[in-house]
Formats: structure tokens, C-alpha cells, sequence
């Protein structure tokens, strides 16, 4: 079994490595040449092709509820950080977005440079008031803009069945920013798990809740809501 495991997974990342290097290529090429949008579903394609051929190397399937409940304005996006998986999947169903992510990833060659040209919020994790002061400038910017704002609260990917700190710099920018909060849920480390390089066949779920309202509300208490409702939905999900 886990011979099996072992060679699908490098068949996955046979394909995943081309696939990268030629959409990163393409953004820092073609890419310059497209406005904002139009570059970012140029890039994101190569995340479609990249859930798409987990799906064939490695039997996994994604069954996602509330896609109807994305607001058609700009918000502030939380969602669980349990692998790779959610950076590819939900990068391409809340474009456009900006994710805010550590700023080491934009050094890695080809990968980095295309996701620079995605319009990230990159900051520095080891300096927690600049990071915080960083997502709020450039937050309510890029959401003035007509981005939406992508991040994981928990600040680092979390094994299953384990829960982090929730910072609050996400409800933070949304109060600020007078925009939605949208919650995210899903169980993407069953099949994909943090720092590990075997992927298991089964079904991914992801949970997109209502948005929640921001005006007059306090970012500790609304932390708390949304850490609650992701963790309890996550429970509720299916072990496989």
C-alpha cells in the first residue's frame, strides 16, 4: 500500500513541476502585458490543472457546498490552513484575490516569481506589528482595488484534528475595511497532509459559510465565531 501511495505521489509531482514552471514563466512574461484580472486567470489556471491532476495521480476528489454564499463585492476570506491544497484551490474560486503569505515564498525561483505577479500581501512573520500594520495598508487597499483578501488565520498549516491560534488580524482588516467576513472550512489534510509528501485517495470537502457582518462588530468576539464555526464544521465532516 504504501509502495502504491509512494509512486502515485511521485507521479503527481511529475506533473506539478512543469506545470508550475510554465504558468510561473507565463506571468512574469505574458503576464506583464495583462491587467490584474485578466493575469490572474491566466495563473490560476495552472491551479485548476493542478487539482484536476491530483484528482488522476492520486484519487482525489473535492465536493464543495456554499459557492453561492461568495458575496459579489470585496471581503475578507478565513479559512483553515491544513496543507497545499487550499492555496491552489481557493486562490482560483476567490479570484481575484490577494493572499497574504510569508514573504520568504516570494524568493523561491519560477514559483515565487510568478506568485509575485498574483498581487500577494507579502510580510514578515518574525516582525508581528509591522506584519500587522502590513495587511492592514495593503488590505484595504487591494480590497479598494476590487481584490478580495485571502488569509489563515491560524498563521501555519495545522494537522487534522489539531487547532491553532486564531489571530485577528483578518477580522482586523475587514472591520477596518467595512467589508464581509466570509469563513472557509475544509479537510484538504486527509488527502494532502502538512510537510508530508504521500497523498491519500478520498474526498476533500470544503464548506464556504455565510458571510458575517463587520459594522460596529469587535474582532476578538468575531474571531471567536469564526474559529468556532470552522472547527465545529470541520468535526462534522466526513473521516475519509
Amino acid at each position: 500500500m504504501q509502495l502504491i501511495l509512494g509512486l502515485r505521489s511521485t507521479l503527481y509531482y511529475v506533473g506539478y513541476i512543469p506545470i508550475v514552471a510554465l504558468f510561473s514563466i507565463l506571468g512574469f512574461t505574458v503576464g506583464l502585458l495583462l491587467p490584474h484580472k485578466a493575469r490572474q486567470n491566466l495563473l490560476t489556471t495552472a491551479n485548476v490543472l493542478i487539482v484536476r491532476w491530483l484528482n488522476i495521480s492520486c484519487s482525489i476528489k473535492v465536493e464543495i457546498s456554499g459557492l453561492d454564499n461568495i458575496p459579489d463585492t470585496p471581503f475578507v476570506a478565513l479559512s483553515k490552513h491544513q496543507s497545499s491544497w487550499e492555496t491552489y484551490f481557493l486562490q482560483r474560486t476567490l479570484r481575484p484575490v490577494s493572499t497574504i503569505l510569508k514573504r520568504e515564498l516570494l524568493k523561491i525561483p519560477l514559483f515565487g516569481w510568478g506568485l509575485a505577479m498574483t498581487m500577494p500581501i507579502a510580510i514578515d512573520r518574525s516582525n508581528p506589528r509591522a506584519a500587522l500594520r502590513g495587511i492592514l495598508s495593503q488590505g484595504k487597499q487591494r480590497l479598494a482595488e476590487g481584490n478580495n483578501v485571502l488569509l489563515y488565520p491560524e498563521g501555519t498549516r495545522m494537522a487534522v484534528g489539531e487547532t491553532g491560534t486564531y489571530g485577528r488580524s483578518g477580522t482586523a482588516l475587514a472591520i477596518a475595511a467595512q467589508v464581509p467576513l466570509l469563513p472557509i472550512a475544509h479537510n484538504a489534510g486527509t488527502c494532502w497532509p502538512a510537510h508530508k509528501f504521500l497523498k491519500y485517495p478520498g474526498t476533500i470537502h470544503v464548506v464556504i459559510g455565510k458571510p458575517m457582518p463587520t459594522i460596529d462588530a469587535d474582532s476578538k468576539q468575531l474571531t471567536e465565531e469564526v474559529k468556532l464555526w470552522i472547527e465545529s464544521t470541520i468535526s462534522a465532516m466526513p473521516k475519509y
